[in-house]
């Protein structure tokens, strides 16, 4: 006797990860997602293994990581024989991301506030703010 695999389509697949249909196609496009086995009618039949790999894929895009450090991160998965230490590695990098992000959206905060105060709210031929913008040089922030 045979046990069968629990299977689910594209629309359950979908509705259980929150992840849109055209999203999981695309992901089995660039590689990082498998195809997987089809009906006789052409419908997608996904697995639990498939349920656990989107589930895995999605948190790692709500963590910020790059489609192609999730690829990098299942490749080290698939392959087998990983470490933490190159798991760790990709994570470092992405971290490293993270904090100059931090400081270009501080830096990006003072210029906005430098030139939102420059602003008196009066009714004025020219507005501060919109000069600020058609500039070409560097805002200088103190």
């Amino acid at each position: 006797m045979q046990i069968l695999e629990k299977t689910l389509s594209i629309g359950l697949l979908s509705t259980q990860t929150n992840c849109k249909i055209e999203t999981i196609r695309y992901y089995e496009k660039i590689g990082i997602f498998p195809k997987p086995p089809r009906t006789e009618g052409g419908h997608r039949i996904y697995s639990e293994n498939h349920l656990k790999r989107l589930v895995f894929i999605r948190r790692g895009r709500e963590l910020g990581f790059s489609l192609e450090d999730i690829r990098a991160l299942l490749k080290l998965i698939d392959g087998g024989g990983h470490t933490c230490q190159q798991v760790e590695a990709i994570t470092l990098h992405h971290l490293g991301n993270i904090h100059q992000k931090i400081l270009d959206l501080k830096k990006l905060e003072k210029i906005l506030a430098k030139i939102s105060s420059q602003c008196g709210g009066e009714v004025v031929p020219e507005c501060p703010i919109l000069d600020a913008l058609f500039e070409q040089k560097k805002i200088k922030v103190n």
